[in-house]
């Protein structure tokens, strides 16, 4: 059984001054269950987990958690590249109530692929909730082959992989090698149906941020078997998604989410603001895409 189909949204964490926004954060909640967000992904990349200090994450999941009491799971963002302090927060995490964990590669002092299977399998055995696995080579410096993920999808707490490496040939090798019991979760928005043609179930997503319904519409269009419909979705969004990414995420999806009135603060440094010319960029694909 998936941990999720469809679209789980990489919450973004807001910020009024120096503190977690706890009140807007609760606002974007319940607007991602009305609009049909799938799943809550919670101190992920997005949420910009590398500037909160471990109380403040033990704080906003728990937060999360609480908020959304299982209507939809609430994934929470426990990886880092010390497996002892990832062990810490996925126990606490599995304590106030995640439905899953998703942990990243480990990053800087990186790892040999031998070195990820012992730290995956050590957190997998240190828990009794499922693992996503988070492939993102452009942030980490550091690729999870698709041997190792066949290892580790031996493990019956490793349950999926969010696949950002933006290489489909290699998501096609994890298919082939994983098969029907791990989840394969687009970690690019850009590249979704590309993913589920190849078995995938959802994605992991920044562009749900700002258009949730759709996000989970294109998926779901697709696993209900109309494909055009999907690709439609898929294709109409390229541009507004394109722009999202102009400068690291999650600067444009922040300055994106102000724009609209979401009122979701800063981003922590050493993220900025947009360079004027990029938000300009932004600003006409929100427009186009009609969102205002």
């Amino acid at each position: 059984m998936s941990i999720f189909k469809g679209s789980g949204v990489a919450i973004v964490t807001p910020f009024k001054g120096e503190e977690v926004n706890y009140e807007k954060l609760g606002e974007l909640l319940e607007w991602h269950i009305s609009e049909k967000t799938d799943a809550i992904v919670i101190c992920g990349t997005t949420g910009e987990s590398a500037t909160l200090s471990n109380e403040e994450k033990k704080e906003v999941i728990k937060f999360a958690v609480e908020k959304v009491n299982k209507r939809i799971p609430v994934i929470a963002g426990t990886g880092g590249n010390d497996t002892k302090s990832s062990i810490e927060l996925s126990k606490y995490a599995e304590k106030v109530g995640a439905d899953s964990l998703l942990i990243v590669t480990p990053y800087y002092n990186k790892t040999t692929q031998k070195g990820l299977v012992e730290h995956y399998l050590t957190i997998a055995d240190s828990v009794n909730i499922p693992i996503i696995v988070y492939n993102v080579p452009g942030r980490t410096g550091l690729n999870i082959l698709p041997k190792t993920l066949e290892k580790l999808s031996k493990h019956p707490n490793i349950r999926g992989v969010k696949e950002a490496s933006g290489n489909i040939a290699q998501v096609a090798e994890v298919a082939r090698l994983c098969k029907d019991n791990f989840d394969i979760y687009s970690g690019n928005d850009d590249m979704v149906v590309p993913l589920l043609s190849l078995g995938g179930v959802g994605v992991i997503s920044v562009v749900a941020n700002i258009i949730p319904r759709d996000t989970h519409q294109m998926v779901y269009s697709y696993l209900e078997g109309d494909i055009d419909k999907s690709r439609e979705l898929q294709l109409k969004m390229k541009p507004l998604i394109d722009s999202l990414f102009i400068e690291v995420n999650p600067i444009p999806v922040k300055e994106a989410m102000n724009y609209l009135g979401m009122n979701v603060g800063p981003a922590r440094l050493p993220l900025t603001t947009m360079e004027s010319k990029n938000h300009e960029i932004l600003v006409n694909e929100i427009k186009s895409y009609g969102l205002v």
